[in-house]
C-alpha cells in the first residue's frame, strides 16, 4: 500500500456507508480498493458496491477480485470434506429472517448435503447454533464427522474434528467455520474425507 493512500475503515452494520464512500471516491477519479475478508462475493462487499454504483448512476468500472472464502479455507485444514455437493448457511439473522434460515437448514440437512455454517455464535448470541444443532440431528446421524476451524489461515488458528453429537462441546465463536459432513463423510488418517463413489480397487 502506498504511504500516501487514504484509508477509510468501517465496522459491521455500516457496509452501505462504506460502499457509498468507495463509489464517491472512485467518481472523483481516485483509484479505490474495497477490502473485505474471504471472497468479496461470498457474504462480502461485492454485491453492495455494485448496487450502490448502480443507484448512484455512476459509470465507475468495478472489478471483483476473487478470494478464498472461509468454507474452502476451513475445508483445506480439515482434509477433503467438500468434494461433493454442499450448502453454505450463515446463522446470522441480522439481514435474513430466522424462519428462512431454519427452512434452509431443514432442506440442506434432509437432502444429505455437507453443510458449512458461517457466523455460528457469539457471546451474546448462542441460540441460533443450538437451534441449528437440533434441526440437523433430526436428519443427520449423531456420529457424522464435524470439522470446526477457528481463525482459518490466521494467527491463533485452531482445528478440531469431532462428531455432530459432540459438536457443541467445542470452542465456537464468530470467527469459527463449522463443516458438518454428509452420509459419505468419514475420518481417514485424522482427516475428514467425503467419498465421491470412486472404486479405489481399480
Amino acid at each position: 500500500m502506498k504511504k500516501n493512500a487514504e484509508v477509510v475503515s468501517g465496522t459491521m452494520g455500516r457496509e452501505v456507508e462504506r460502499a457509498k464512500i468507495a463509489v464517491e471516491k472512485a467518481s472523483e477519479g481516485k483509484r479505490v480498493v474495497m477490502v473485505s475478508s474471504g471472497d468479496p462475493g461470498v457474504y462480502g462487499m461485492a454485491g453492495i458496491v455494485l448496487e450502490v454504483a448502480a443507484m448512484e448512476k455512476t459509470n465507475v468500472p468495478v472489478e471483483i477480485v476473487p478470494g478464498v472464502t472461509a468454507a474452502t479455507a476451513a475445508a483445506s485444514k480439515l482434509g477433503a470434506p467438500l468434494v461433493s455437493d454442499f450448502a453454505v448457511i450463515s446463522l446470522s439473522d441480522l439481514l435474513t429472517p430466522w424462519e428462512k434460515i431454519e427452512r434452509r437448514l431443514e432442506a440442506a440437512a434432509s437432502a444429505d448435503f455437507a453443510i458449512i455454517l458461517y457466523n455460528p455464535q457469539s457471546q451474546g448470541r448462542i441460540e441460533p447454533l443450538a437451534k441449528a444443532y437440533e434441526i440437523m440431528l433430526k436428519h443427520i446421524k449423531p456420529d457424522t464427522p464435524v470439522g470446526i476451524v477457528r481463525q482459518a489461515g490466521r494467527e491463533g488458528e485452531g482445528v478440531t474434528i469431532t462428531t455432530l453429537k459432540e459438536m457443541l462441546n467445542a470452542e465456537i465463536d464468530m470467527v469459527t467455520t463449522i463443516i458438518v459432513g454428509n452420509s459419505a463423510t468419514k475420518v481417514v488418517n485424522g482427516k475428514m474425507v467425503t467419498a465421491r463413489g470412486y472404486d479405489l480397487k481399480e
